[in-house]
This record gives C-alpha cells, sequence and structure tokens, in this order.
C-alpha cells in the first residue's frame, strides 16, 4: 500500500499536464500512476507539496480528486535479452505483447512487461565463483539471436567477488544467475536490470572519432564521413528523402546494432517502417536484418508526452549495447517533432517562450541527446563500443534558419543537408554539398590512408574544388550560357556533372549500386580525375572540348557504379588505361 504523502489528489488539469496535491515525498522524476486507470505519468516540477506530472497517456476523462501515487523510482527501461527484433512505443511497452493482451485498439493504463517473463534464455557461464570483478565484467553470454551474442554484464556501480554463479542452463530474465559479495552486502544479479532513461551510462574512457561508420552510401562516406561514435543531423524539407536515406543508414551501416527511432512520424510512414523492417536482410549474413535492431514506434497521433521520452528510451538501450562492446547506430526520426513535443508541454506549463515558441532550453534538451553519442572504452579489460546518431530534422518549408535546425548545428559534427531541388530532379541522396559538411574528415584521414593506396585526402579535396567551380560557373552560364566559356571552364562543367551522375548519385534499388565498398569509391574517384587530368593536357595540346569528349569513355565512366560489382575492381583498372589510350590517340 502507498504510503499517505505517496499519494496526491488531483487539483486540475490541462491537457497531458496534471497537477496533484499532497504529494511531499515525491521527488524530480519519479514515475507516477494516475487515476483509477494507473495511467503511467512523471514528476517534472515540484512546488510545495503540489506536483506537477506529465502523463505519457491520453487524459481524457481524468478528474479533480482522483489520485496520483509516486513510485519513488524514476522513468526507467528494461535492459536484458529479448531487446532485439521487437516493436516499442515512446516508453517501452511492447506493441506486440500490447496487441495480443488488447486487441488492435491499445485501452489506456495497460500495463505488459517491455521483457517476456515467461521465457527461457541459454545462459552460459564465463567467470568462476571467486573471481574479483569489476563492474560491467561479463558474467556469461546468451545467444539473443542468430546474429547477437548477449552478453551478461554486471550493472554499473556495483563490484566485487563472485559468491556464486549459475551453470550453463536456461533461465528467465527475472531469475538470479550469480551473487556478488560488495564492500555492504550480497546483490542478486539478473539477466534483467532497469536503467533511468534520462541518465546516461557511464563510459570508461572515451576514445577520439577516428574511425568511419561506413553507411555505404559515396556522398556521405567519401566526402562527408561520420565517425564511430559520432553525431550526424540530416534535416530537410517534405519530400527529400530523410526517412529513406535513415533506412539505408540502417540496412548498410557497418553498426553490429541499428535503433531505430520513429519519434512523431506520420502513421503511414512508421506503417512503412513496420511492414519493410521484418523483410529486409541483413546484407553481411543474409540473415533477417531484425535479428540485431530494435524499433520505436511512437506516431504523431500518440500522447505527445511519450514523444519527448521516446528518444530517452532509445539512447538508453543503445547505450546498453554499447557497454557489451558493440557499436550502435542510432536514427532519431525526427528530432524537430521531439521539439514540437517539447513545445507543446512547455505551453501547457506556461513557461515563458522563446524563438518561434520553442521552451528556452531547448538547447540544452538537445546537447542532452547528442553528447550521449561516442565511441569508448567501457571496461576494465579494454572492451570498446560506440554509439553513433543520426538524428532527422524536418524544418518547416525547408528553412535551415529555424530553432531546431541552428540549435542541433551546434552539437553534431556532421551535417547531411538535403535540398529539395535535387529531390525533385530524382537525384539521391539528396545531399547538398554546397551546404553539408564534415568535421570528423581531418580525424578519419589517418584511416584512409593506412587501409588504402590511393590518398583519400587529395581526391576528395580535388573533388569539392571542382564542384564548388561548378557552382560559381553555373551562374555565368546562365547569363551567357555555355558555348561562350573557354575550354577549360566547359571541362570543369562536364567533369562535374559526371562526378555527380556517376558518383554522388546512387540507386537505392540496385543490386550493385545500392552498397558502395570504400576501396570502390575511392577507385571510382580516382578513374573520373585521371579523365580530368588526361583531358587537361590535351586541351592545352589545342585540341578542342567537342573532340576530348566525343567518346563512349564518358557513359562507360557514368554508368560504372552500376555495371562494375564491388568484387570485380580491376576493371576500373581496365577503365582508366582505356582513357589513357584514348587521349594519347587524339
Amino acid at each position: 500500500m502507498p504510503k499517505k504523502d505517496d499519494t496526491g489528489i488531483i487539483s486540475r488539469i490541462n491537457g497531458p499536464v496534471v497537477f496533484a496535491k499532497g504529494m511531499r515525498a515525491a521527488k524530480m522524476r519519479d514515475q507516477v500512476e494516475v487515476g483509477p486507470d494507473r495511467l503511467i505519468g512523471e514528476v517534472i516540477a515540484l512546488n510545495g507539496g503540489e506536483a506537477t506530472i506529465q502523463v505519457y497517456e491520453d487524459t481524457v476523462g481524468l478528474m479533480p480528486g482522483m489520485q496520483a501515487v509516486s513510485m519513488h523510482a524514476p522513468l526507467s527501461v528494461e535492459l536484458g535479452p529479448g531487446l532485439l527484433g521487437n516493436v516499442y512505443d515512446g516508453i517501452q511497452r511492447p506493441l506486440g505483447a500490447l496487441q495480443v493482451a488488447a486487441g488492435d485498439f491499445i485501452r489506456r493504463g495497460i500495463q505488459v512487461h517491455a521483457l517476456d517473463r515467461e521465457k527461457k534464455w541459454p545462459f552460459v557461464p564465463s567467470a568462476h565463483e571467486g573471481d574479483r570483478l569489476t563492474e560491467r565484467a561479463i558474467l556469461g553470454v546468451v545467444q539473443e539471436t542468430p546474429l547477437i551474442e548477449h552478453k551478461v554484464m554486471l550493472p554499473p556501480g556495483i563490484s566485487g567477488d563472485l559468491e556464486w554463479i549459475a551453470g550453463e542452463g536456461a533461465f528467465s530474465v527475472d531469475t538470479p544467475i550469480a551473487k556478488i559479495q560488495t564492500e555492504r552486502e550480497i546483490v542478486d544479479i539478473q539477466l534483467l536490470r532497469k536503467w533511468p532513461v534520462r541518465k546516461s551510462r557511464p563510459m570508461l574512457r572515451r576514445l577520439p572519432p577516428n574511425v568511419p561508420l561506413f553507411t555505404g552510401q559515396r556522398v556521405l562516406d567519401f566526402f562527408f564521413p561520420l565517425a564511430r561514435g559520432g553525431a550526424a543531423a540530416i534535416p530537410g524539407g517534405f519530400g527529400t528523402g530523410k526517412t529513406i536515406t535513415q533506412h539505408q543508414l540502417a540496412k548498410w551501416s557497418d553498426a553490429d546494432i541499428v535503433l531505430y527511432i520513429g519519434c512523431g512520424e506520420r502513421g503511414n510512414e512508421m506503417t512503412q517502417v513496420l511492414e519493410e523492417f521484418p523483410k529486409l536482410l541483413d546484407p553481411r549474413s543474409n540473415r533477417p536484418l531484425m535479428e540485431r535492431t530494435i524499433l520505436i514506434a511512437n506516431t504523431s497521433n500518440m500522447p505527445v508526452t511519450a514523444r519527448e521520452a521516446s528518444i530517452y528510451t532509445g539512447i538508453t538501450m543503445a547505450e546498453y549495447y554499447r557497454d557489451m562492446g558493440y557499436h550502435v547506430a542510432l536514427m532519431a526520426d525526427s528530432t524537430s517533432r521531439w521539439a514540437e513535443a517539447l513545445r507543446e508541454m512547455s505551453g501547457r506549463l506556461e513557461e515563458m517562450p522563446a524563438e518561434e515558441g520553442y521552451p528556452a532550453y531547448l538547447a540544452s534538451r538537445l546537447a542532452e541527446f547528442y553528447e550521449r553519442a561516442g565511441r569508448a572504452i567501457v571496461s576494465e579489460d579494454g572492451r570498446e563500443g560506440s554509439v553513433s546518431i543520426v538524428g532527422a530534422v524536418s524544418p518547416p518549408g525547408g528553412d535551415f534558419s529555424e530553432p531546431v535546425t541552428q540549435h542541433t548545428r551546434r552539437f553534431i559534427r556532421t551535417f547531411w543537408g538535403l535540398d529539395k531541388e535535387l529531390a525533385g530532379a530524382r537525384h539521391f541522396p539528396s545531399v547538398n554539398w554546397n551546404i553539408s559538411y564534415s568535421e570528423y574528415a581531418q580525424e578519419v584521414r589517418p584511416w584512409w590512408e593506412e587501409h588504402f593506396e590511393l590518398p583519400w585526402t587529395a581526391l576528395r579535396t580535388e573533388a569539392i574544388n571542382i564542384l564548388r567551380e561548378e557552382n560559381r560557373l553555373q551562374h555565368v552560364v546562365q547569363l551567357v550560357g555555355p558555348d561562350a566559356l573557354p575550354d577549360r571552364q566547359r571541362l570543369f562543367l562536364e567533369v562535374a556533372r559526371m562526378i555527380k551522375e556517376a558518383f554522388l548519385q546512387q540507386n537505392a534499388f540496385d543490386a550493385i549500386d545500392a552498397y558502395c565498398v570504400p576501396e570502390k569509391q575511392l577507385r571510382m574517384m580516382h578513374v573520373i580525375l585521371h579523365f580530368y587530368k588526361r583531358a587537361v593536357e590535351v586541351l592545352e595540346r589545342g585540341v578542342p572540348i567537342l573532340t576530348v569528349m566525343d567518346t563512349p569513355l564518358v557513359e562507360t565512366l557514368v554508368r560504372m557504379k552500376n555495371t562494375i560489382p564491388d568484387d570485380e575492381l580491376e576493371r576500373v583498372d581496365e577503365l582508366e588505361r582505356e582513357i589513357d589510350k584514348y587521349m594519347e590517340g587524339l
């Protein structure tokens, strides 16, 4: 039974915000059960004995005089085997289990465990009784899916001597499998543990972001790379391909675990995700991609407060797998809808609005989220893991000067700006190379130089310079036409067109072009720039530009992305020799 000070009486209701008097024992961020349906809420403000509670479900039907009971624990997620392959709502209720319990129409107040208490998992111990263990030390493993081995760890903050550990066998998540003698007491360890969603899990030591996270998308990997443990933003207006780009990243990035948060997106888009992801195959193992994926579905018609919590629910689960030594890629689609939830909550609380009605703490909330990305050593045995965050931003009207985009740019180091004109021209990914940037380029440069002979930095710099010169020349072309330009500048236009069509444009539905290995990216750019250099030499000998470009080799260069598979890269070298032969014959 709850104590008297734990129970408050609802005094007034303002949408998803409930005010309850008499809760003197409540603390900030305590989880609360509100009304006879025990709706889940969270204390977000305290004023004397009155608690301000944001409720994560529809508050229709609540009335003053009803009870609100503090649980004396913050909103937390359940962590353990069974997370992968699941679809959750914003506060980690499994939608599949909710459907079984309540049917297609989920009633308010229904509570289902995030992890199945009945299922038994095959546990194989790796530690031995008497071992001295530090926090996050591995006790054993559970084969969670055919792709991922779940490492059972000591929770952060717990270390000591291993008094007892279960032998190999099958256990439910709430069955003790070990006992640890700490300095003060004996602690039972289960496969299941909880962690507050708003508290980041500690790292032992941060590592520099000097290893690229490969996505297989040339414009991202080659021009604007994201490092493992880095943070990136994909801003773009309606129809520019934010969601499809994130789908490509989820499918093709070399992360071990993918966590996709549909935060406030339209129901039809989220339905598409829920229908498509179970059908996708992991390209590395040819197994279902869901075996290493967690989905959080929180559509725009769901309670706005649960949308605000979904970001923290997702990043907490990502940090849990990072602590096991996995590299996790988290996709948040979209942080603009999350910011709109903050704005609505702020209005309900009658707080002073800042620019465009967003709360004054918008920037600090964005910082709290993006700073939880990182690559780190997470345990004393040198285990390394990372969480990389890719947040989609949906600025109204594609206006990148609005507050969410501008504040996001302060806390991320890779900016993939999507362009409506490119999307309208069917150029995908529609990343605008003139406004996008990556601050990780210098840090990942040694990795490229160590693994490949071709000079990535020199090729990238030269290609970017050609694209910038072409952008400048386009203003002149609009005035006088391309025929009025000298041959050298017309060559710039032609080579820039080749870079855009042969390299930057990528077909997600083409079996060969959907993914491009780093070595192929280097060789493709090298052969395009080799054509450019040889063409400059020929122009200097007096050969006109029309003669230089009048060759089937140009079309062959444009089509090599579709015609040369990743395992036949010697054909790119043959193409380079054909270019030399052609240029020497002019």
